[in-house]
């Protein structure tokens, strides 16, 4: 056979395999009955492995009856807030649902769900130390590298008149390692999300306070693959439908509860359309 033969050949069979797996993710999800769902590891309490190593937490439950709803297997794939959209625009994942504020800069490259949970930034001090944050102008801040909460604190600060900001903001790969910074007091505070300050918070009870108001509202969405309508009205659905029968609120308040370590009231209510 002549070698362009053979390359046709072997393009052929390239573009055979692409097509097998091209296509809206809604068919391939119905089609396979999996769905490929990035959660993070260490967002206490949004998804985290516990004393006894089971992956648990307030989005693990979400996307658990999401595909219990859509009748499908859910395959937790390991995200980190440096990946999580990478794999959706890889196709490792079919949503990425990991506490992701949805900015509109974050919606040029993929699609969100409607907000399915209602956050703010803060920062996490040890109790007792400052009363407001304009005391901590002049202090090292930690947070985590390649998040909304890392820009949110440089600004937050300059605006303060903090005019070595962004030496005062110190960025870490993940929220451990963040929090370890707070606990030995290399920083004088740790910023992000309210809710995941709170869970770092509880592994300490009384040792640590969030500190001020929030400073930025940080609506969360189900990252999306990129102009998937169908995808996306299935899950804007679904959220809509467990919002409206109860198991929303049942969900939130095992994890969010007034009688739980990381008590956070709900702020707002799911949109819901007619």
């Amino acid at each position: 056979m002549r070698s362009w033969k053979i390359l046709s050949l072997v393009a052929a069979l390239c573009l055979c395999s692409q097509m097998a797996f091209a296509g809206p993710t809604y068919d391939k999800v119905m089609q396979d009955k999996v769905i490929h769902a990035g959660i993070m590891t260490n967002s206490i309490p949004g998804a985290y492995f516990d004393a006894d190593n089971k992956w648990v937490g307030f989005d693990v439950d979400i996307a658990t009856e999401i595909a219990k709803r859509l009748d499908c297997k859910l395959d937790r794939v390991k995200v980190t807030d440096k990946t999580r959209i990478s794999f959706l625009q890889q196709g490792r994942i079919d949503m990425s649902i990991a506490n992701m504020t949805h900015k509109r800069e974050r919606d040029k490259s993929i699609d969100f769900s409607i907000t399915y949970f209602f956050d703010g930034q803060k920062i996490l001090a040890k109790k007792g130390k400052f009363k407001s944050i304009k005391d901590m102008i002049g202090q090292k801040i930690a947070t985590t590298q390649g998040t909304t909460s890392e820009i949110n604190v440089r600004k937050l600060l300059k605006d303060m008149g903090d005019t070595n900001a962004n030496a005062h903001v110190k960025s870490f790969p993940d929220y451990a390692s963040a929090f370890a910074a707070l606990q030995m007091g290399s920083v004088a505070g740790f910023t992000t999300d309210s809710t995941i300050l709170l869970g770092y918070a509880a592994k300490e009870p009384g040792k640590y306070e969030l500190v001020g108001d929030f400073f930025s509202d940080e609506p969360y969405g189900i990252g999306l693959p990129e102009n998937d309508s169908k995808w996306r009205d299935t899950l804007n659905f679904t959220i809509q439908d467990m919002w409206k029968d109860g198991t929303y609120m049942t969900i939130y308040n095992k994890w969010y509860g007034p009688d739980t370590p990381y008590s956070f009231p709900m702020t707002s209510k799911i949109e819901m359309w007619p």
